[in-house]
């Protein structure tokens, strides 16, 4: 078996998708959903589904239960060429996701899995020592994975969403991270954010900024900026993962970071066309 790239770890869910006109208010109501639609969902799920597009080898590391979600995930992800190693978990993630057409989202959690027992510590070591990035996303598998990743010694990309720069369950993932990325929802200045992550040692940080773009600082603390493409959006879900994953294997192929920023901005446009997380669904899901 040839040994990956790209080592994932994190969520892979089963998903109902709704499509409201506007995000719930805070008081009882009743709204009347535009679409619905079933599909894959999961960060993790969406950054394997963009690198294996991308060409690049992948392993994606998820936690899924022995139910009938779980079962729609592996199926799903295997007919789209998704290489994945699953972890035995007592229940399988699923979301319903609160979507508006500009990108507005409210996420439910109806079900996520725990942590593995660590049985099989010594093969998931082999794989990442084995890798040339391991990406840890949030999630109760990957924080437990977090040590024996900085003990391969192999450089460690996280992605901490809408972090709110100040949140305790994500400092472990941003001491460990040599790349971090974010969105800019919850922070009032990104750029000094990113600042501090490099100072504190991050050799890349990156924040998104939906139709604006995304800002990055490198390890020398120089500030780049990247547009957005333009594109007929259906579904912003996993617009961010294909944006990590752009970067990602833009680097890997030893281009600069301005350059893998452009990769990043042409890798969510990829996806944003579709209901889906990655158009690689598309044939398999409909």
């Amino acid at each position: 078996m040839t040994s990956p790239s790209v080592f994932i770890a994190g969520p892979a869910s089963w998903n109902s998708i709704v499509v409201l006109d506007r995000l719930p208010e805070p008081e009882p109501h009743m709204q009347f959903a535009e679409d619905s639609w079933e599909t894959v969902g999961g960060t993790s799920a969406g950054k394997a589904l963009s690198l294996t597009a991308l060409g690049r080898s992948t392993l994606l590391y998820a936690m899924a239960g022995d139910d009938e979600h779980g079962a729609r995930v592996r199926a799903a992800l295997s007919a789209a060429g998704v290489r994945s190693r699953w972890g035995a978990g007592d229940r399988t993630e699923r979301h319903v996701n609160l979507m508006t057409r500009e990108g507005g989202r409210v996420s439910l959690y109806l079900a996520t899995p725990a942590a593995a027992d660590g049985a099989d510590d010594e093969e998931l070591r082999a794989l990442m020592t084995d890798a040339e990035v391991v990406v840890l996303d949030l999630a109760a598998e990957p924080l437990r994975l977090l040590p024996l990743a900085r003990e391969t010694g192999r450089s460690i990309w996280v992605d901490v969403h809408d972090y709110d720069g100040e949140a305790e369950y994500h400092r472990p993932f941003l001491e460990a991270a040599d790349a971090v990325f974010c969105n800019a929802d919850r922070l009032g200045d990104p750029v000094a954010f990113l600042h501090a992550l490099v100072d504190g040692g991050a050799s890349l940080a990156v924040c998104t900024l939906g139709a604006d773009g995304a800002v990055a600082v490198d390890a020398d603390g120089v500030e780049h900026r990247v547009e957005a493409v333009p594109v007929d959006v259906v579904d912003t879900n996993g617009a961010g993962d294909a944006f990590l994953s752009g970067v990602l294997d833009a680097r890997l192929s030893g281009l600069s970071v301005p350059e893998a920023l452009a990769a990043g901005a042409r890798s969510a446009s990829s996806v944003l066309g579709t209901r889906h997380l990655h158009p690689l669904l598309d044939g398999v899901l409909g």
